[in-house]
């Protein structure tokens, strides 16, 4: 007869099956965790990317060269810093981050997590996108120059054109590469925000009438607005709209592998502070964005929380911030970035002098506090 006492093993076969069942399952739950998290995701992420000084030198085409050259001008020593900022974007239709990486950019205050179409809308490739922010690029800095000159007294005048059509744009066929943009409903713009702002108030699916000039002939063409696809809809005729001013000397914007139109503001600060006795930064490092326009009014941008972290990362002390991203940068401002917001490029020379002065900023405008 068999005694049996509590250590005896009893039923330890089945014990060691089960355990090596449950480890075998344990190991194929890893395996599977770790196999979807490195498949591709339908996201991409938006994360701080590259500063400039505009004051500063860049690399262009391999060489070292002031970012802002204004040959044949009198110019002026600068101190300080005033940068503008980027964001780079993780991932494309070709090759979209994990889910790993998605998760990752989630936990981090810095980074974004877009979805794809957002940033690459469907049927639109990435050369195309590329093109698009080159040539926002290329009229950004016309209108900062634009900006500068204007506010220190020239006048410019000014032309706007077709520069080339967005996929499935409703212009095509109605305005060609080379027309001259006269006047939109009866208003004469010359501006791409002009432009913009003419077709944002008539809204999507209204015909707009386009006068152009073509060939040394004007006429009138009728276009109809769609929305755009993207994280921010807005009403689009699908052209790439091209400035063009008439500039009393040269100024040049060396900068490249760098699209999207939000440098405007700190491209016209740094224009002023080359052309202008003494220092506008005081010898602070000042950060900022957003577009610009002739008349010097600051717009919106995309990304602003990614170049707040920028600007921080940078060691930058003051952000200029168009007043109309307020929304985004309440509550998000990193700890040490002190931020003052702008409507236009007075503003934002007001919140310069007292910078440089040490003045007291009370009075000036800032994005409600979160």
């Amino acid at each position: 007869m068999a005694i049996f006492t509590d250590d005896s093993p009893v039923g330890a076969p089945a014990r060691r099956r089960s355990r090596w069942v449950g480890w075998t399952l344990l190991a194929g739950a890893l395996l599977g965790s770790f196999g979807f998290a490195m498949v591709p995701a339908p996201y991409v992420i938006e994360q701080p990317g590259p500063v400039f000084n505009t004051l500063g030198t860049v690399i262009f085409d391999h060489k070292q060269v002031p970012l802002i050259e204004i040959p044949g001008e009198k110019t002026y020593p600068t101190t300080g810093a005033l940068d503008m900022l980027t964001v780079n974007v993780v991932g494309d239709r070709q090759q979209s981050p994990s889910w790993f990486e998605v998760a990752q950019a989630w936990l981090d205050r810095s980074k974004a997590v877009l979805p794809l179409d957002s940033i690459y809308p469907v049927g639109e490739t990435v050369k195309q996108s590329n093109e698009q922010a080159t040539v926002d690029m290329q009229n950004s800095q016309k209108d900062a120059i634009a900006a500068a000159l204007t506010r220190l007294g020239y006048t410019l005048p000014s032309t706007l054109s077709v520069a080339g059509f967005s996929p499935d744009s409703p212009s095509k066929g109605r305005l060609q590469n080379g027309d001259t943009i006269l006047s939109v409903n009866g208003t004469k713009t010359d501006s791409v925000l002009g432009l913009r702002a003419i077709i944002a108030k008539s809204g999507a699916g209204v015909p707009l009438t386009i006068a152009i000039a073509r060939g040394g002939q004007t006429k009138s063409v009728e276009v109809t607005p769609q929305l755009s696809a993207g994280p921010r809809p807005a009403p689009i005729i699908g052209i790439f709209p091209a400035v063009s001013y008439t500039y009393p000397f040269t100024v040049k914007i060396q900068l490249q592998d760098v699209g999207g139109p939000s440098a405007g503001q700190m491209f016209a600060l740094g224009i002023i502070d080359k052309l202008t006795p003494g220092s506008i930064t005081g010898g602070a490092k000042v950060a900022g964005t957003g577009t610009i326009d002739a008349d010097g009014n600051v717009g919106a941008i995309g990304g602003i929380r990614q170049k707040l972290y920028g600007a921080k990362n940078a060691g930058a002390t003051w952000f200029l911030a168009p007043y109309s991203n307020c929304n985004e940068v309440t509550g998000h401002i990193p700890s040490g970035l002190r931020v003052l917001a702008v409507k236009t490029l007075d503003d934002s020379l007001a919140a310069l002098k007292a910078i440089s002065t040490g003045a007291s900023t009370k009075s000036l405008l800032a994005c409600p506090a979160g």
